[in-house]
């Protein structure tokens, strides 16, 4: 039987610890300028040791150490002959005090004015705009309902994701909803709220723009294609008079125009019915083919549906644009390139004197102190963080401009190829320090604004040694697409040969993966036939 005994062991192991002031120093490290804005501003509510120091206003300790010099100054000063009450301006004094509304002095005082921000109007939304075109219509009660649960259902491209029978029962089961009796509807989808959802459904479809509350892209553009007609109807449905008419060869003409604007909706409506798989290929023949007509009127069709919007929510669903302030800017100087950080309207902090006073004043009480001391390790750290923060950055961007002075200079085809390892090794940082310290921040260059992760691209090497970042290779591969002959497009095979014949060394496929990652069509997608 095996004794228990009590033994030491030892073991040695690297374990990575990282304290808070090292978080902090990460996070802080990967902050834009606005963001960090917004954490000094958050840390300046939460710790009073820290002030902003601000030079057209006087801080606290500056008017209490006034006001304790001009106490000390009137304890010492002995003038019994002489008149206060002279000493008075009680012009001033009634100006000041007993005027109605009391009045700051001008040094303190914060003119509360509107921003411009109060003056901007919110931008309109799809479900805004649908809502106030069904607040202008009379509808029943239940109707009006089912309509807004229908629009509440949209997606961002004005797509209705679910049947109508999903949504059908979604209705009848949401509380409150009516099934028709006045009654709550049941968990079985009653006849009525089918109805009902289909003419509501039918309802949203009929309202601006066209082609929204589809379930498919085919349904989208048969709706717009409907809406159009209807137009063209309304305006040009009459016959034009030819022979009563002294212009006669220009009113024939003009009805010649028409008739073949009415074919080609019509067309229009075929392919998207029967041929919608086909349209990518472009192969007009084969839509012909398919869709019995001729090659004329299918090209004629193809041009129309090319003016419809597949996706007819986005004109109202815009994404908002993004605030963008650059952190550094590149700027030269004579001959010299210069970095220069944008600290406009970030706070310059300090130590509060008045808390720093309470650490040496005798009749403190500990526990006060120590949460003083506590607030001042607190304040400090983050202040020595947003310094290291602003020399990584600094020294970061130093290394970008010295070796794309030549991008500076002339463009985006100058661009080296330069990686983010490589900057980490030259400062004696980490990789993961640089790259949080070019995570979502800008530079202002004479090229335009730039992320500064658009500098760090890997490289292609050529024959002759030279290296061509991926940005310049993806761009010289659009040119190339672009310039082509549409009845006989570039194959990668040639895209390739021709970024040889300019010294840069690719294989086929990697010409395929970055003509994907640009999502443009192959060769057989971007042959025009016809």
């Amino acid at each position: 039987m095996a004794s228990l005994q009590t033994k030491l062991n030892l073991k040695v192991a690297q374990r990575q610890i990282l304290t808070p002031g090292l978080m902090q120093m990460v996070s802080v490290l990967a902050l834009n300028k606005l963001e960090l804005k917004e954490m000094i501003d958050a840390e300046m509510v939460e710790n009073p040791v820290l002030e902003e120091i601000d030079e057209s206003v006087p801080m606290l300790d500056d008017v209490s150490g006034r006001e304790e010099m001009l106490e000390r100054s009137a304890e010492e000063a002995v003038s019994p002959t002489k008149d206060i009450f002279s000493e008075i301006d009680f012009g001033s004094y009634f100006q000041e005090y007993l005027d109605p509304g009391y009045r700051t002095q001008p040094e303190y005082e914060e003119s509360d004015k509107p921003s411009f921000e109060h003056f901007l109007s919110s931008p309109t939304t799809l479900t805004d705009h649908l809502a106030w075109q069904l607040g202008s219509l009379t509808l029943a009660p239940d109707l009006m309902a089912a309509a807004e649960f229908v629009v509440g259902n949209l997606d961002s491209d004005g797509y209705l994701t679910a049947p109508t029978e999903e949504l059908a029962l979604a209705y009848s089961q949401a509380p409150g909803a009516a099934n028709g009796n006045g009654h709550t509807a049941p968990a079985e989808l009653p006849p009525a709220a089918l109805d009902l959802l289909r003419r509501a459904v039918d309802l949203v479809q009929h309202l601006d723009p066209a082609g929204i509350a589809a379930h498919d892209l085919s349904e989208c553009l048969l709706l717009q294609i409907a809406a159009q007609k209807d137009e063209f109807q309304h305006l040009y449905g009459a016959p034009i008079d030819v022979a009563s008419s002294p212009h006669g060869s220009f009113k024939e003409e003009a009805e010649r125009k028409i008739e073949e604007r009415r074919r080609s909706i019509d067309v229009a409506a075929i392919l998207v019915t029967r041929c919608l798989r086909l349209l990518q290929k472009r192969d007009f023949k084969e839509l012909a083919r398919a869709a019995g007509v001729t090659l004329e009127e299918a090209h004629h069709g193809l041009e129309f549906i090319r003016t419809l919007d597949p996706r007819p929510g986005r004109i109202h669903n815009r994404e908002q644009a993004r605030l963008i302030e650059p952190d550094v800017y590149f700027v030269k100087r004579g001959a010299e390139w210069v970095v220069s950080m944008n600290e406009e309207d970030l706070p310059s902090l300090r130590l509060s004197r008045q808390y720093r006073h309470l650490l040496t004043a005798k009749n403190t009480d500990k526990d006060v102190k120590d949460y003083v001391k506590e607030r001042f390790r607190s304040a400090l750290q983050l202040m020595r963080n947003i310094a290291q923060r602003k020399s990584t950055i600094l020294h970061t961007c130093e290394i970008i401009v010295r070796r794309q002075q030549e991008f500076l200079e002339h463009g985006v085809e100058s661009l080296r190829p330069m990686m983010i390892k490589e900057v980490a090794e030259e400062i004696g940082v980490h990789p993961s320090t640089v790259s949080r310290a070019v995570s979502n921040k800008y530079a202002h260059t004479p090229q335009g604004v730039l992320e500064l992760r658009f500098f760090f691209s890997e490289g292609s090497a050529g024959p002759e040694g030279a290296d061509t970042p991926l940005l310049v290779l993806k761009r010289k591969v659009k040119k190339f697409i672009e310039d082509e002959n549409p009845a006989k497009p570039l194959t990668d095979d040639h895209l390739a040969d021709m970024l040889k014949e300019q010294g840069i060394e690719i294989t086929r496929r990697t010409v395929a993966k970055y003509r994907e990652d640009m999502n443009i069509p192959s060769t057989h997608q971007r042959r025009r036939r016809g």
